[in-house]
């Protein structure tokens, strides 16, 4: 199964694409909207693909041959190749374009949703429809840059292993789970999940904890169900509410506290408008009111780019009905100026 990319239209629109342009695609996953830049950008206009997950980057790279695509990791492209896979944190994105020397950039795209496969075919448990470890890591060496780091700091440690950036050591969710205070958890899923009953599950898990460890999903997902067939006093079995899986909210809050998501986003967007040259254009698509809010406040107080579209653009109808997860999609596009 191939993921399918969200707004593949407007953002070929809106980043304005012409022929031989340069284009950084922050979140690789399976290529589509790659595939479908490198096609506007022909005959000559190249690629830098980016992505944490190294299966991603392989699956990539199949999707992208006729490209004649470089080595996953390498840094340099040969003369017929359009593209290159790097596997790395897109919040290294300066670092990763200046060793590259990749350039000038005329366009970014940085898609922070999640791709399909990730979810059901890694293993790692970001999915609450299987029993897997309780990982949720999107690779096993992630980390974060410091804010206290300095460019030279970073670089010295990204030629020694590319795959890291400066900073500290992701946890996995199991790890959380089953360390954090039912304050700190319920924080987690109150601000990254929406979780109406974030003290109550937390409380159940530190409680869970006391007799076992965690670690499954299978585990994770049934101390949810039971939080919430006591509060609604049934026996079902998924007692769904509005249409939702009760435990989707507290694995989208421990994925986004896992991968330090909003964090890396924070981190990317100067680094993009630095990089990028004057007149490129940068699209971010956003599935989350707090990651689209850090898009928004970054956008509205950066003096050197002007907004491409006031308002964000939205899935049409007809992808929503063929693609459903396009229903939370954002699109804020910026200029250089």
């Amino acid at each position: 199964m191939r993921h399918e990319p969200v707004l593949l239209k407007e953002i070929l629109e809106s980043l304005d694409l012409k022929p031989n342009d340069n284009v950084v695609d922050c979140t690789l996953g399976d290529a589509g909207h790659a595939e479908a830049m490198l096609e506007k950008i022909a005959p000559q206009g190249k690629l830098l693909g980016i992505d944490m997950d190294v299966e991603a980057v392989l699956r990539a790279k199949r999707f992208l041959y006729r490209f004649a695509t470089a080595t996953a990791g390498s840094r340099l492209m040969a003369g017929n190749d359009r593209v290159a896979a790097v596997k790395n944190n897109f919040a290294n994105l300066k670092i990763i374009v200046t060793e590259s020397n990749f350039g000038p950039v005329n366009a970014i795209l940085i898609d922070l949703g999640w791709s399909s496969p990730q979810f059901a075919e890694r293993g790692r448990g970001f999915s609450f429809g299987s029993n897997e470890p309780l990982d949720m890591r999107y690779d096993a060496r992630s980390v974060i840059p410091s804010e206290r780091s300095g460019v030279e700091e970073s670089l010295t440690l990204s030629k020694r292993d590319p795959s890291t950036a400066v900073g500290m050591i992701t946890l996995t969710a199991a790890e959380i789970v089953n360390t954090h205070s039912a304050n700190e958890l319920a924080k987690i899923f109150k601000n990254f999940g929406e979780e109406k009953l974030s003290k109550e599950i937390a409380e159940a898990i530190v409680q869970f904890r006391k007799e076992k460890k965690i670690e499954r999903t299978g585990e994770l997902t049934e101390i949810i169900l039971q939080v919430y067939r006591t509060k609604l006093h049934t026996d079902k079995e998924i007692p769904w509410i509005g249409g939702l899986h009760p435990a989707t909210k507290v694995y989208q809050a421990l994925r986004m506290e896992v991968n330090h998501e909003l964090e890396n986003l924070k981190q990317v967007l100067p680094q993009a408008v630095e990089v990028l040259a004057v007149g490129g254009r940068l699209a971010v698509i956003s599935f989350h009111s707090l990651e689209d809010r850090i898009v928004k406040q970054f956008f509205k107080s950066n003096k050197q780019i002007k907004l491409v579209n006031k308002k964000p653009i939205m899935a049409s109808e007809e992808e929503i009905k063929n693609n459903p997860r396009a229903r939370s999609a954002k699109l804020r596009v910026i200029e250089k100026v």
